[in-house]
């Protein structure tokens, strides 16, 4: 495997680990604490860096149902991350406690472009 696939296949599955733990642990917790925050912030930084050394192996981005998703997901983890910021600073208690419904959005949106890559990937 080349060492450029080896790398992406890592960050985005380290994406997958830190998104996961994330968004389920809020869930679970059934409030938003600073913790889950730090967990989304590592799983985009993994995801878009694997995204990037993907796009840099593609060519750029590829406008398929994989690449439209991709990018779809990092859109919505980036204002994922940035609207928990929001609301663990503003201290919104009914936010706090409800924000887990739009996470396990957003993770299973995610999920879509990180299946179909895999089973891209296992195809080749």
């Amino acid at each position: 495997m080349p060492v450029p696939v080896l790398l992406s296949t890592i960050f985005i599955t380290l994406a997958l680990v830190f998104y996961s733990i994330g968004v389920w642990s809020e869930r679970i917790a059934g409030r938003l604490k600073a913790w889950h925050l730090v967990f989304f912030w590592l799983g985009l930084v993994c995801d878009t860096a694997g995204t990037g050394i993907m796009m840099s192996i593609a060519g750029g981005l590829t406008f398929g149902v994989h690449g439209v998703t991709g990018v779809t997901a990092i859109l919505l983890m980036i204002v994922h991350a940035i609207w928990a910021t929001v609301v663990l600073i503003r201290k919104d208690e009914i936010a706090i406690r409800n924000f887990h419904k739009f996470s396990v959005a957003v993770w299973v949106i995610w999920l879509i472009p990180y299946l179909s890559g895999a089973v891209f990937g296992m195809t080749r």
